[in-house]
This record gives structure tokens, sequence and C-alpha cells, in this order.
């Protein structure tokens, strides 16, 4: 089940309120547990099992680890078997497949591959659940005796397939004590609808062009160049919209019901550096990687040889957390070096104006490139996309009747998505908040705005327009 569909947007959400605001407070929390399983059960119930596997595992040893606490050996080997098993968990149903396929590739071996499913949202739910077992045992957070909040925490379906990760000190007080006011339930329907919008009306027709394109691009001699740079184009607005819009949606679900989730995305298209895109983009799970991390390994504080180290762990990692795939792994690395070359040579927070919009720009192309190598299936035809990007296979740099078509269809969405990737919003709002008529005026426009914006992304729906998730496989 999605958030941007007609199914949870018509049917589930509205029941899930109404049970819930009928409900006496303490039964609340178990409410929405119920609505969680039965969220993340809908496409594939034996996945439930692997999920509550997980929690009643992560449960259990956080609570060995707090009991034990005075015996620091003992806690240590509990905390590295927890991590063990949980990252085993995660081996076994993302990566065992491509484990077992690069072994027969380098070695010549013929294991045979087990084409084991993927629970959806295993990398989420496994990091929410290490984070809370690893602050338990840092002491940063108390542990939860009642395993049913903990699985509340783990389970809860606002963020639960697809984020952002929600630290358990984030919410820690709010399993317990929260309040559901009218402005919270007002604001967070506000960010629902937002995130509804973008990834309906947004990322999923862009998306349209992203297929078309990478699908022309398998037989890329024939491809115009301009093409090709429209498909990544697009492709990177795609992928921000879906992952942002789900982001707003889950946050906004979370303040109808009463929790403040932290943010996930900040206009991450208007970084002036490579660092700052990764302070803005998936913050959640950058965060998770520099607190569990990198931090551990050293960070900064280390000679340079173990800081670029330490760099490349992080970043290989963050390719693998991706996906089963070399192109993820190359994609992550790609940071790596881009990162390596913005800290230790370029520095250019320390360059003059003019070195400054050089490198931002360089940035966002760089930003561009990475994404084709993401969304390619293969480290080769990455390449073979990125090269025709820049003419090698086809000098037709002309207006021709493909480019015209993608404009013509698509070029509205294209333009509203580099639009609002960039602070617009926020700027026109200030601007009409310094006017007493505009404020009258927007009290009575935004919430007509909102309610036309919700029925032409409905209509999308209805017409049954192509609405996956891309995170979902992650």
């Amino acid at each position: 089940m999605v958030f941007s569909s007609l199914l949870f947007t018509f049917f589930f959400l509205p029941a899930v309120m109404l049970i819930y605001f009928l409900a006496k407070d303490k039964y609340r929390n178990y409410i929405l547990l119920a609505a969680s399983l039965i969220f993340y059960g809908y496409g594939e119930p034996k996945f439930v099992f692997i999920m509550l596997a997980s929690i009643m595992i992560n449960y259990g040893f956080a609570l060995r680890i707090d009991r034990i606490r005075s015996s620091r050996n003992k806690v240590r080997f509990l905390l590295v078997f927890d991590v063990a098993v949980n990252l085993g968990i995660l081996f076994v149903f993302k990566y065992l497949d491509f484990a077992i396929s690069a072994t027969n590739q380098v070695i010549g071996t013929s294991f045979q591959i087990k084409n084991i499913a993927l629970p959806i949202g295993i990398s989420f739910f496994t990091f929410q659940a290490l984070s809370y077992v690893i602050d338990v045992y840092r002491g940063q957070v108390e542990v939860q005796k009642n395993p049913l909040l903990l699985a509340l925490y783990i389970s809860f379906f606002p963020q639960l397939i697809a984020g952002p990760i929600v630290r358990y000190k984030t919410i820690e007080q709010q399993i317990t004590i929260r309040k559901c006011t009218l402005d919270k339930f007002a604001e967070g329907g506000r960010r629902f609808l937002l995130g509804f919008c973008k990834k309906v009306i947004l990322s999923n027709n862009l998306s349209v062009v992203a297929v078309k394109v990478w699908a022309m691009a398998e037989n890329i001699t024939n491809v115009n160049p301009i093409v090709l740079w429209i498909g990544s184009i697009c492709y990177s607005l795609q992928i921000f919209y879906d992952f942002s819009g789900y982001s707003d949606m889950a946050i906004g679900l979370g303040k109808i019901f009463g929790f403040e989730f932290e943010e996930n995305f900040n206009y991450p298209y208007i970084a002036k550096s490579v660092t700052e895109f990764w302070r803005r983009w998936h913050i959640s799970l950058g965060q998770w990687f520099r607190d569990y991390v990198y931090i551990p390994l050293g960070g900064s504080q280390v000679p340079i040889l173990r800081h670029v180290l330490n760099l490349f762990v992080v970043w290989f990692l963050t390719g693998l957390w991706h996906g089963a795939s070399w192109s993820f792994v190359a994609w992550g690395l790609g940071y790596f070096v881009l990162l390596f070359i913005e800290k230790f040579i370029v520095k250019p927070s320390k360059r003059n104006c003019v070195l400054k919009a050089f490198w931002q720009l360089l940035t966002l192309i760089s930003v561009n490139f990475g994404w084709v190598i993401f969304n390619s299936v293969g480290i080769s035809m990455g390449l073979k996309y990125c090269f025709g990007m820049l003419g090698h296979y086809s000098t037709n740099w002309v207006i021709d009747s493909d480019v015209i078509y993608f404009l013509r269809e698509y070029g509205v969405y294209m333009l509203m998505g580099i639009a609002f990737a960039m602070p617009v919003a926020g700027m026109i709002s200030a601007r009409i908040e310094k006017f007493e008529s505009l404020k009258k005026i927007k009290l009575i426009a935004l919430p007509v705005g909102y309610g036309i914006v919700f029925l032409w992304a409905v209509s999308f729906l209805i017409l049954g327009m192509h609405n996956p998730f891309i995170y979902f496989n992650f």
C-alpha cells in the first residue's frame, strides 16, 4: 500500500484516524501499532513476521544490555552480537544473491542464486532498530520495557517503508506523552497534501520522461544528446519529488497523530558544495552514517590517510545501502571521490566568489551524472549514457522531433520541478506576510489552492497513472 493511492488516501487513512480519535488515550498507541502491521502486511503478509522478529530481537538485546550495564565486556559483546544479527538478516534478504553472483564471477564458482524476495523497507526498519540498541548502550535513551511500544516505534506506518529514519531519542517522550491539537492536525494535513501532490503531479509525470529516454538509450548511438540531458534532468527531479514527497507525507501523518519528526530534505539542489548537498539530501540517512559509522571510526579528527579511509568506508556503505548492485556502489564511491577533491584539494569555502559559483555549478552537474549511474542497469550502461550526454556517440545537438515532443508534453512539469526545487514558495510567502491585505487573501486562497491541486493529483490516480515509489526498493 502506498500513500499516493486511492486505497490509502480515501479508505485506510480515514478509517485509522476515525478509530484513533474516537478511542481513549490509553488505547491510541495500540491502534497505531495494529494499523501499522496491517499497512505493512497488506502487500506481503509473510514479511510482517520478519519485521516482528527484528523487533523482538532488538527488544531483547536492549533489555539485556540495560540489565548488565555494569559488566562492560559483556555489554560490548552483546552490542556486537546484536549488530551482527541485524546486519546478518539484512545481508540474507538484500545482499545474499548479489554476493553469490559476485563470487561466481570473480572465482568462477557456480553457486545457485536463491532468488530471495526483498522485504519492503528492510533497510529503514533495520537501521532504526540498530540505532535504538546502540543509543541504549551509549546511555542516550532509556530502555523501552514495553515491547508493544518499541514495536510501534519501529513499525509506525508513516515512516516504515521509506523513511525518514526516525531516531528513538527523537520520539522517546512522544510515544507516551503527546498532544493532538487542531493546529497540529491542520499542519499535518497540509504537509501530507503537499507531499501527495509533489509525488503524483511532479514525480510521476517526470518518471514517464525518464523511463522513455532510458529505453531510447539502449540504442545510444542514435539518441540526441539533448534528449539524454532531458532524461537525466527529469530523473534528478523525479527522485527528488518522489522521496521528498514521501518524507513530506510521513512528516504530515506524524503530525496528525501528534508526533514531530525531523526534516529529511532541505532544497538539496541549491547546495553550493557536495558536502552541503548531503546535508540537505536524505538528512536522516546522512546523520545515521555520521553518528554510527563515521564518528566511531574517528571522523575527521584523525591523520589524513585515516580520514580518507573513513570517508571511503562511509560512502561505500552508503552506496551499498541503496541496493545490491555495482551501480549503487559506484554511485556511492563517486561521492567519495568528489568529497576527497572538495575537502583536500579544492576547498571551495576558502575560494573567491567566482570559484565558489563554478564549484556550485559543478556540484549540480556531478549530482546529475551521479543519478544517471544510480538509475542505470549496470555501470556499463550508466557510463554509456553519461558519454552520450557529452556527445561521444552523436553530435546531433539540434532541436529535433524527440526534443520537441518531450518539451511540449512534459515541459510544464520540468519547469514546475525546477522552480519548486528552489525555496520560491517560502520567499513568496515571506513577502506576503509583510502586507496585511495580502495576508487576508492568503488565508482564503491557500486552502482553495491546496484543494484544487489535490483534486488535480487525484485525477491522475483515477486515470491509472504510473505510480511507483523509488525508495520502496531500499
